[in-house]
């Protein structure tokens, strides 16, 4: 797994997130990959050096390895960057429109300029959603789960290529005008906004977690 960053034609520029990538060429143990798992960490303040079109793919290659029962590819990814992040966020102005009417409500320009800039957050967007298929002994729950999975792997591809990442979904996600954006249909969701790029922020330390109640052998 190749985990070289190019600048994205910023011949100049050097990454300033401070994620580790695995060293590629070296011998890594259980201890330190498991440990390298365990840091992963959301970030939400998100800029260049973005992954580039090659880096991306082989992050998606990397997400459809995902459990996938009856090899059924109920996944699909949308790459949104540039000039199409406003595009995406005139989406999520209709759809707080559509969601503020409903409720009698009239947005401030203040909230309209809010949602329309919220796909700025970050330099690259990977959207995945479902493409469930009809079949008789997987029903749509795994399907979902396996998009959930598809969407880890994608993180931790991201990852070790050296960039940052947030899984954003929110209120707005599913919503009419959203998912006719992204061409979802009525029985498909859209399970996560992968927010990418590179990031100034040291990665905050997480604190442990005790497994202890959360799980449960039996023999």
């Amino acid at each position: 797994m190749s985990t070289s960053k190019k600048s994205h034609n910023h011949k100049n520029d050097e990454p300033n997130n401070t994620e580790s990538p695995i060293v590629t060429n070296s011998q890594v143990t259980d201890e330190q990959l498991i440990n390298w798992i365990k840091s992963r960490r959301s970030i939400g303040n998100l800029s260049i050096p973005a992954p580039t079109e090659s880096q991306i793919k082989a992050a998606i290659d990397c997400a459809v390895t995902a459990p996938d029962h009856k090899k059924l590819q109920p996944w699909r990814f949308i790459v949104t960057q540039g000039n199409a992040r406003h595009e995406l966020g005139r989406a999520f102005l209709a759809a707080t429109e559509a969601q503020a009417a409903a409720e009698g409500e009239t947005l401030s320009e203040k909230d309209r300029q809010k949602t329309y800039n919220m796909p700025l957050r970050a330099p690259v967007i990977i959207t995945v959603v479902t493409q469930m298929q009809a079949h008789k002994k997987v029903p749509p729950f795994e399907q979902m789960l396996s998009a959930g999975a598809a969407v880890q792997n994608l993180i931790l591809a991201l990852k070790a290529q050296g960039f940052s990442t947030v899984w954003r979904t929110g209120l707005l996600c599913n919503e009419p005008a959203v998912k006719a954006y992204f061409d979802v249909g009525a029985d498909d969701y859209v399970t996560a906004f992968v927010y990418t790029g590179s990031s100034p922020c040291d990665m905050p330390t997480r604190k442990p977690i005790d497994i202890q109640p959360l799980m449960r052998f039996e023999q």
